[in-house]
């Protein structure tokens, strides 16, 4: 799915997502993220045994909402699922992402062990709301 330049901006810009998976019980859980996309696909960076990655490996379905930072009113919800999950690139990417966050270099965040994990998402159905003029 081609996603709108403005809907794109939301990913690319400095907003948290928030990403919902699915428990084991189908009880929904939501998670703060940092957020990220490349040709219309949706990154997330996790690290390998967090919920939502366990959540995702046993049922790939996803909802994840972004709120522009600067206005509350502009904001866009996905619903999609997770079609790939990497370690290729995962610990660059976490760096990129502290860089967009944080305005650091490194990932400051690591914890000893830890294997990081890219999540990618394909959108299936996007709702995106633009405050009026």
């Amino acid at each position: 799915m081609k996603l709108e330049p403005e809907v794109a901006k939301l990913f690319l810009d400095a907003n948290l997502g928030y990403i919902a998976t699915i428990m084991s019980d189908n009880s929904p859980q939501v998670t703060p993220v940092w957020i990220d996309m490349v040709d219309d696909v949706i990154l997330v960076n996790t690290a390998q045994g967090r919920v939502k990655q366990k959540n995702v490996s046993r049922d790939p379905r996803v909802a994840i909402s972004i709120v522009d930072k600067n206005n509350p009113y502009h904001m866009v919800t996905v619903r999609g699922k997770v079609i790939e999950q990497t370690d290729v690139g995962a610990n660059i990417h976490i760096d990129k992402m502290a860089k967009k966050y944080l305005g650091v270099e490194k990932y400051p965040f690591s914890r000893p062990g830890e294997k990081r994990i890219l999540l990618k998402i394909l959108p299936d159905k996007v709702h995106h709301m633009v405050p009026p003029s």
